[in-house]
């Protein structure tokens, strides 16, 4: 094998010959049944295993996020998908794709900004100052923040209360924890009224105290939401039906074009 070919994948993930897989250096055999999939993920990503209470805190990030209904359209596109006569596989990743900056990508952002505000001394003072920023720069929805169907997110509060418990025990810092806070007290101050945390900024809040940099939030989210795809895709698939689109065929949309009219004789 010439050099050139040797180091044109190189990577320091896998080391795989005959007969031998190593993750990371870790034989494959030492692994099975020693290390569960939250603990797999880290050290992937990150190069070392995790203590178990970095993996406990990482496991309820991703056990959180998994679905959310039909409603959400990286769910309804899977599932539209599986009737479409395509595999599971297929179906998957019709959904997977839609998850971008609005809808799954929120939470890169909100790990952005709960880094730029815990780099002020004082989380009160950067919260005000990270969010003056982000309105000068034209933002509009704030990252990580209210919920256009929960007026509270059922998850988020519970999954600050799990961060909190983990600082109190000294596994994680508590400094996005107190930065998440900070931030969702200025914005409702701002806007006279409680624009509470959502899944997005919670687990951007775990992500960020787990020390990942914040384009992975994004990509641990979509890992996550991989679970709700392949069971809604499955259901779907079980319960049979041809080309379900968005809406039931009864319903037509409403057209907003011009009237009725003739093609010109010219």
């Amino acid at each position: 094998m010439s050099e050139d070919a040797a180091d044109w994948w190189a990577t320091s993930i896998i080391d795989m010959k005959p007969g031998e897989i190593r993750y990371r250096g870790y034989a494959i055999e030492d692994l099975i049944g020693r290390v569960g999939f939250a603990e797999m993920v880290w050290l992937m990503v990150r190069g070392e295993l995790p203590t178990k209470d970095e993996a406990a805190l990482l496991e309820v990030a991703l056990m959180s996020a998994v679905d959310h209904g039909p409603q959400a359209p990286s769910i309804a596109i899977a599932r539209m998908a599986a009737t479409c006569g395509v595999g599971l596989q297929s179906a998957m990743a019709s959904g997977l794709n839609v998850l971008g900056d609005v809808h799954g990508g929120a939470g890169e952002a909100a790990v952005e900004m709960y880094h730029a505000v815990a780099a002020h001394a004082e989380p009160a003072t950067g919260a005000k100052i990270e969010l003056d920023r982000f309105f000068a720069d034209g933002g509009t929805f704030l990252p990580g923040f209210g919920h256009r169907f929960h007026p509270v997110d059922p998850r988020a509060p519970r999954l600050m209360e799990v961060v909190d418990a983990a600082a109190g025990a000294g596994a994680v810092s508590g400094r996005y924890l107190a930065a998440a806070k900070a931030v969702e007290a200025e914005l409702a101050s701002r806007k006279g009224k409680l624009i509470p945390m959502n899944i997005d900024g919670a687990t951007a809040m775990i992500f960020a105290e787990l020390g990942f940099p914040a384009p992975l939030a994004r990509g641990l989210f979509c890992l996550s939401r991989s679970v709700g795809l392949l069971a809604h895709a499955w259901e779907q698939t079980e319960q049979g039906g041809r080309n379900k689109g968005p809406i039931p065929r009864d319903t037509i949309w409403r057209y907003t074009g011009p009237a009725p009219r003739p093609l010109p004789d010219d």
